[in-house]
């Protein structure tokens, strides 16, 4: 038992795996957060919990999308054209990543860290008392026409090269698992080890309050800085005051950028402005979280109604949200579901805008800062957020303690960068 104080920056889906695996490790644990648990990006994805999620967003033709992308503000992915300049060196690595070499090389980077989801996920939330969020009844994809089946061909021959099983069905065995979808969707792909969670909020805050059944103090700010005692850090600046620790994990999500800064660490982390809408009490919906691939988005049942959630927008912090996004995402989910209602009350819908920490190469910035001996990262997970962060935690806890890591942190190293 080791007894020493770590503070963990960040208190979403990752800092709070990884606050837990610390203290199976004996370890003190403060977890700090400028908001409430898990209110960030850990509130607003699709809830997926896909072992097969070892696609990377750039792949072979990117940079001939990129036009594309500047010229639809609708489309599923965009750019904002006064983002552009800022974006371009990290849309150059982007671009670069994705080379036929380099994507099998970070799905096989990607797999070790997203594989043991649903089961890890299991394990936490049995600990924390809410076993009953994780849902473990795979992730239909589903295609309008043999075109559209064909050419996510690529993307699903990456999953299978990874071990991932994937089963093929027609329209018919479409209807049998999805009765309320449209008949317009012809051809499917059924991927049964993966699972969800029917709420990601709640399984955050569940998994921050287990933490602090066990001795971890959570506290409410801003970190902003370290004390530094040679290559060491010895405390966290936060505008509540300083927070001395003996090592400090840095999960900040979209915010981690600036305090790998200050370790030392000139990190190429930028956000993808991802949206969902809910609708409650909704009239049809999907039995399977159902991934519409011409829309390029996931519908998923949650506790508290139907979720569509996806698309990427590079816009940075600051730019106010195009809600209409969000409203296109209604009306894909009524041409998706026809027994859903036309003319919803705004009652029955809520919108959502966040940011996805997200690196170039579509792989997590995860384990210890080059400079800082005691400083360690774990953040930049894109899609990957709570599908990874029970592998993070543990990687981080392994790292931290000193013994053999659970899987290579070798691809996750900041160090990837220089």
């Amino acid at each position: 038992m080791s007894g020493k104080h770590v503070v963990v920056i960040g208190a979403g889906i990752v800092g709070a795996c990884t606050a837990i695996y610390l203290q199976r490790d004996g370890y003190r644990v403060t977890l700090i957060d400028k908001g409430a648990p898990g209110e960030g990006a850990s509130l607003g994805n699709a809830g997926c919990l896909n072992a097969s999620s070892v696609v990377p967003v750039s792949m072979p033709g990117t940079l001939s999308q990129v036009p594309r992308w500047l010229f639809d503000p609708m489309g599923p992915l965009t750019i904002r054209w006064g983002y552009l300049p800022a974006i371009a060196p990290w849309l150059w690595r982007f671009v670069r990543a994705g080379t036929p070499e380099r994507v099998a090389q970070i799905a096989a980077a990607l797999r070790p860290m997203t594989g043991p989801t649903v089961g890890m996920h299991r394990e936490l939330a049995r600990a924390a008392g809410v076993e009953h969020m994780i849902h473990h009844v795979g992730h239909v994809h589903v295609y309008r026409s043999d075109e559209a089946f064909a050419k996510d061909g690529a993307a699903m021959a990456l999953r299978q090269s990874q071990g991932t099983r994937i089963d093929e069905l027609g329209a018919d065995e479409l209807r049998q698992l999805e009765p309320e979808l449209d008949r317009g969707y012809v051809r499917a792909r059924l991927i049964t080890e993966n699972g969800h969670c029917g709420d990601p909020l709640k399984l955050t805050a569940a998994y921050v309050d287990h933490a602090r059944r066990q001795g971890a103090t959570v506290r409410r700010a801003r970190a902003t800085g370290f004390r530094f005692e040679g290559s060491h850090a010895t405390a966290v600046f936060t505008d509540q005051g300083d927070i001395a620790g003996d090592m400090f994990v840095v999960a900040g999500g979209a915010w981690s950028r600036e305090l790998a800064a200050a370790l030392g660490d000139d990190v190429p982390l930028d956000t993808e402005r991802g949206y969902h809408v809910v609708i409650r009490d909704p009239e049809a919906g999907p039995r399977t979280p159902t991934s519409a691939f011409e829309g390029k988005f996931v519908a998923t049942p949650m506790d508290m109604g139907l979720r569509a959630a996806g698309t990427v927008e590079f816009g940075g912090l600051e730019a106010t949200p195009n809600w209409q996004r969000a409203d296109n995402l209604v009306k894909q989910l009524q041409a998706m579901y026809p027994r859903l209602a036309r003319n919803l009350p705004e009652e029955r819908i809520s919108r959502w805008m966040g940011f996805r920490p997200s690196m170039p190469d579509s792989l997590p910035v995860v384990g210890r800062a080059s400079r800082i001996a005691n400083a360690y990262y774990g953040f930049g997970h894109g899609h990957v957020g709570l599908i990874s962060a029970p592998m993070t935690g543990r990687l981080l806890g392994d790292l931290i303690v000193g013994r053999k890591p659970t899987i290579d942190p070798s691809p996750y190293a900041v160090t990837r960068f220089a």
